[in-house]
């Protein structure tokens, strides 16, 4: 595996000081093509562990490996000279206790050569966190809705509408800061609460469905690039439509592969004369 350029990426050290300072840009990138596009107008590429649902069309992130996490982070790393890279640990990565976290993750920052690693969790993962970061790992944080915990929550929906569930997410968050994470996601939080979490905490957070007084902001790519129309969730804009762009390219390559018309003359190799 080639580092090269690698010192030249944004360090977790470097995002941690743009609270207040300013905003931070942060998209998934899942390819090398893709994270080299994405690659100069962001500060952060996640590879998230959404790619089980984006590339592999299963239903959660619950499936997703560790082996699936570091073949995708090894090919974003390849395709990003500027932003900073972190992989997501998977579902049973971490959890079980923080000797394997740190295992796992070790072996996600030297197999991709990547700058950190996220880990879902607040209070009942603070020591992880401090015992990775202690260590060597920086560690970025996410709270309120957390993907991997979809089977114990009852689904995908909006956090913290009553006092119960806004008093958890402002320990979770907490705890995470506390516990030495240089920025955390805070995903699917009503706004006010974000907001006031934000201001509450000393590292940034990054919102997604969560509030634009967020230090930053982070979308799925192919979400915010169009890709699918068959599903929106409230907190994403399209910024392209992409999807019907693909689909009429297809039609036009199929039509003139039936009408022979595709591969003309100058796409193809002549004998010299």
């Amino acid at each position: 595996m080639s580092t090269v350029g690698h010192t030249k990426r944004i360090t977790p050290a470097a995002i941690e000081t743009m609270k207040g300072t300013r905003l931070i840009v942060s998209l998934t990138a899942y390819t090398t093509p893709i994270a080299r596009l994405l690659d100069p107008h962001c500060d952060l590429l996640l590879v998230g562990d959404s790619l089980g649902m984006v590339l592999y069309g299963m239903e959660t992130t619950v499936g997703v490996t560790l082996d699936m996490m570091i073949a995708h982070g090894q090919a974003v790393v390849r395709g990003a000279k500027h932003a900073c890279v972190i992989v997501d640990l998977p579902f049973g990565s971490y959890q079980e206790s923080k000797e394997q976290a740190f295992r796992n993750a070790a072996r996600v920052l030297k197999e991709t050569g990547c700058d950190g690693v996220k880990l879902e969790g607040g209070e009942e993962m603070a020591e992880t966190v401090a015992f990775l970061t202690s260590r060597g790992i920086p560690v970025f944080g996410h709270v309120g809705l957390m993907p991997q915990q979809v089977n114990t929550t009852g689904g995908y929906r909006s956090l913290g509408r009553s006092d119960k569930e806004a008093d958890k997410i402002r320990r979770d968050a907490m705890a995470v800061a506390e516990a030495g994470a240089f920025a955390m996601v805070i995903e699917g939080t009503v706004e006010p609460l974000a907001r006031e979490i934000t201001a509450a905490v000393a590292i940034p957070t990054i919102g997604i469905g969560a509030s634009a007084a967020c230090d930053g902001q982070i979308l799925v790519s192919d979400d915010m690039l169009g890709l699918f129309n068959d599903f929106k969730p409230r907190f994403v804009k399209h910024f392209a439509e992409l999807a019907p762009l693909v689909s009429k390219a297809v039609e036009a390559y199929a039509e003139e592969v039936k009408a022979r018309t595709f591969p003309a003359i100058e796409h193809t190799f002549q004998p010299k004369k």
